[in-house]
């Protein structure tokens, strides 16, 4: 039994969770998918998968395995003349945030699924960290200054901020005049900054860091948003997310002199070598799109 194609099966088995729908993708049976992830199994000298009657889950050396199993099939569509690189094929799991989704990815996908029509975009939207081995994901896009060790991360562009909120707020609360005075009020926190600090960078170029509380913290940043629209209090968002509000007035600038620190905008993936053509497509359309 050829063993890249068995690689290749598994692949699918692992891409959609299931024998049946590797079977039905790759129009083969079932039996016949089961015989090719034997062999795997056969070939690795350990069990793979792990199978119940609700889903299919991977052991420790399927995951390992499985890294190995996309390198031989990459590689061996690059000798067969299969997958030129301008004309990418296959599955791309991207995993990021809401806002990511709409404001970094939504614009470009169009163009991207147009031109590159054997590609198949999967987007698991989650505003907490995924496993990229464990959930499958071919690439991470995250907005952070801290990237995880052991990834590659190349980074795509920056994200702005800006500190603001709703005149009915600052009328009935006060308008800070310095820093230290958003201690004094309720400043609408991302999760996972609640609690401690935001930081600016002065007029002069110094970092400042600003210690902040508030009743309301939130991983989505339209939520944040809508909160701040509803006059709750003062939030830092991305210039994005609150340009259509401040345009209208829903939303005012506060303590302009300071400029939020923008963060990085990262693609994390887990090797350099056998990269396959639509991961490098696609991370190039998301950074011209965040530069222009």
């Amino acid at each position: 039994m050829d063993r890249v194609i068995a690689a290749q099966v598994y692949n699918r088995i692992c891409e959609l969770g299931s024998l049946s729908a590797a079977a039905r993708a790759l129009g083969i049976s079932r039996p016949m998918v089961s015989r090719y992830l034997e062999q795997m199994e056969k070939w690795a000298g350990t069990r793979l998968v792990n199978r119940s009657t609700r889903k299919l889950t991977l052991t420790a050396a399927g995951e390992n395995v499985l890294q190995k199993t996309r390198t031989l099939a990459q590689l061996s569509h690059e000798i067969e003349g299969h997958a030129p690189r301008d004309l990418p094929s296959g599955t791309l799991r991207v995993a990021c945030a809401h806002f990511t989704a709409l404001h970094m990815l939504a614009p470009i996908l169009p163009d991207f699924l147009a031109r590159y029509p054997q590609v198949r975009v999967e987007l698991d939207v989650n505003n907490h960290p995924v496993s990229l081995v464990g959930e499958r994901i071919d690439v991470a896009i995250r907005i952070t200054d801290n990237p995880e060790p052991g990834m590659i991360a190349r980074k795509l562009g920056r994200c702005r901020s800006v500190l603001c909120a709703s005149p009915h707020y600052l009328a009935t609360h006060g308008t800070p005049q310095h820093p230290q005075a958003l201690a004094q009020h309720n400043c609408l926190h991302y999760s996972f900054f609640a609690g401690q600090s935001w930081q600016f960078i002065t007029p002069e170029g110094e970092g400042l860091s600003v210690a902040v509380g508030g009743n309301l913290s939130a991983s989505i940043s339209s939520l944040l948003l809508a909160a701040a629209v509803a006059h709750c209090g003062i939030a830092m968002l991305p210039e994005q997310e609150a340009q259509a509000a401040l345009a209208q007035g829903e939303l005012v600038p506060v303590l302009p002199e300071l400029t939020p620190k923008p963060l990085s905008i990262f693609g994390i993936y887990q090797s350099r070598e056998y990269q396959p053509a639509a991961l490098r497509l696609f991370l190039d359309a998301v950074e011209q799109h965040l530069r222009n």
